[in-house]
């Protein structure tokens, strides 16, 4: 089982969360609507209801067209998305921060007692 973002694990695993979580961490690349729904376990008619409303806002935009798929992107010019992106790298950054706290290095005095008890 894949472990949550911090974007999800605070937002909660709600479908829209889900595609918004995707296209921050795969801000660079494109994908038709069905490998976003796809990569965001997101069911295809689930993704319809409310896809059109993340495009008409800006955060999403249209970036070509092959064949009859059409491909969307995070609009990093867009400042929602900018603050989205901004609040995934604080989260990324606490969560990291966190799990360094739980990791203890023992100090420099600690382990040199240890090496000589052995």
């Amino acid at each position: 089982m894949e472990e949550k973002s911090g974007f999800v694990k605070l937002f909660g695993e709600y479908p829209m969360v889900k595609v918004i979580d995707f296209l921050i961490t795969y801000r660079e690349f494109d994908y038709p609507l069905s490998e976003i729904a796809e990569n965001s376990d997101v069911a295809w008619s689930t993704i319809h209801t409310f896809f059109p409303q993340l495009v008409a806002s800006g955060l999403v935009k249209e970036t070509r067209q092959i064949g009859r798929a059409k491909l969307y992107k995070l609009d990093t010019g867009n400042p929602i998305a900018q603050e989205l992106i901004s609040l995934d790298n604080k989260l990324i950054k606490a969560m990291s921060d966190h799990a360094a706290e739980d990791i203890k290095v023992p100090s420099q005095p600690a382990r040199k007692a240890a090496a000589k008890s052995s």
